[in-house]
């Protein structure tokens, strides 16, 4: 018997519980071992619930109970996460996590102490939910140099985008739905504002990179300035919009992004659509990999993070994670990627086309019958400096959408 502590009883917490309930022989059998939730740490108690007779308020109970084995942390945020983690780890006990969060801020270091002490520190509840994108890297395709790493990893902003490109509706009010449909927070900041996908695609970046990747070093621009207009334009040009978490090598460099961006109807993400997350992955062997699949919500969450602690269970002394040094990665600068961008524009596009071309070079021009106030422009390649420079001397842009090809 392997025992276990939960630590954490809301949403993932509560969900972990049940899918070791619910599929516990197939658990066991794959485990080769039977997973016993002895514990669940949590500040409440729960009266009428099952669970009320393993709750337990204080976490030293479970770090100086030498049969716990394994502790899974669900309990979101930084602190006491980090602290309570970091005591298991130090006690002799494998961790699972799906605390984004933790493992971008502390992953490098908590995946040492696990090394150091034969332990595993997993997290593949952190990136993907459900999706085994982490296991992939870790496992699949070590042989691989990962050249490129590019994901829808919110479902929260992707079910948003969704509902404005196929229904028309404006962003207030797909929010609000998403809202009073349980996808999004009151607080909706870390979806709409892209602060989850960055915290995701920097463990991301993290792993391929073997080195330590800062959330904070990473462009991340959200969705709260999409329009319906935005999507009209997208219509009009074949493409949608997605927001885009992406993680790519370019000569010695890596650039990471998260934003916006128009995807044209051969791209792989292009029809991901509703709560649904993918990612993906180009191998400078393997080629092209796509991962799909339910990236948010209760169960499959709690699935991915079973997934860990059944692997734990069936490596109890030996240590399977791949490592990033805790040695900061250097990003290539914004300034210095590049892009072809979609720029929208005041004005008639047959008045002032000449001058536009004169600052941008040749571009494509796109107008839309309901606008007719206004009219959009795609550039060639260039860099984001050079867009800079050169949108610095037009008057009158609206919006500019970066073009993912």
């Amino acid at each position: 018997m392997v025992n276990i502590a939960v630590m954490g009883y809301g949403t993932v917490g509560s969900g972990v519980v049940e899918v070791i309930n619910t599929n516990c022989d197939v658990i066991n059998q794959r485990a080769a071992n039977e997973i016993n939730i002895k514990y669940v740490l949590d500040l409440r108690d729960f009266p009428g619930d099952p669970i009320q007779e393993k709750i337990v308020h204080d976490v030293d109970v479970i770090i100086n109970d030498p049969e716990i084995r394994i502790v899974v942390e669900v309990m979101g945020g930084i602190e006491p996460a980090y602290t309570f983690v970091k005591r298991c780890l130090e006690a002799g006990k494998s961790v699972v996590t799906s605390n984004k969060a933790l493992v971008a801020k502390h992953g490098a270091e908590l995946l040492s102490i696990a090394r150091d002490r034969e332990l595993n520190f997993l997290f593949e509840a952190s990136v993907g939910g459900g999706i085994p994108i982490i296991r992939a890297l870790n496992s699949c395709l070590t042989a691989d140099k990962i050249e490129e790493i590019t994901g829808i990893l919110n479902g929260t902003t992707n079910y948003m985008l969704s509902k404005m490109f196929y229904e028309g509706a404006d962003y207030d009010e797909v929010l609000k739905e998403a809202q009073d449909n349980g996808y999004a927070e009151r607080n909706p900041e870390a979806d709409v504002e892209g602060y989850d996908a960055c915290r995701k695609i920097a463990i991301l970046s993290s792993l391929i990179s073997g080195q330590q990747v800062d959330f904070e070093d990473i462009y991340t621009e959200g969705i709260t300035k999409i329009t319906k207009k935005d999507m009209l334009y997208a219509k009009k040009m074949g493409m949608t919009i997605k927001l885009i978490a992406s993680s790519k090598r370019h000569e010695d460099h890596v650039h990471a992004i998260v934003a916006p961006m128009l995807l044209n109807k051969e791209h792989p993400l292009y029809s991901v659509d509703d709560v649904f997350n993918a990612v993906f992955v180009h191998g400078n062997m393997l080629g092209d990999a796509m991962f799909y699949g339910s990236g948010a919500g209760k169960l499959p969450t709690a699935s991915a993070v079973v997934a860990d602690v059944v692997d734990e269970a069936k490596h109890l002394h030996r240590n399977i994670m791949t490592m990033w040094k805790n040695e900061k990665l250097t990003l290539l600068p914004i300034e210095d990627t590049e892009k072809r961008f979609f720029v929208r524009i005041s004005g008639s596009a047959d008045e002032r086309i000449e001058e536009i071309e004169n600052v941008f070079g040749p571009v494509r021009k796109v107008t839309v019958d309901e606008l007719d106030d206004e009219f959009g422009i795609v550039t060639e390649v260039m860099t984001e400096g050079e867009y800079q420079k050169k949108s610095s001397q037009i008057n009158g842009i609206l919006h500019m959408i970066r073009i993912e090809d």
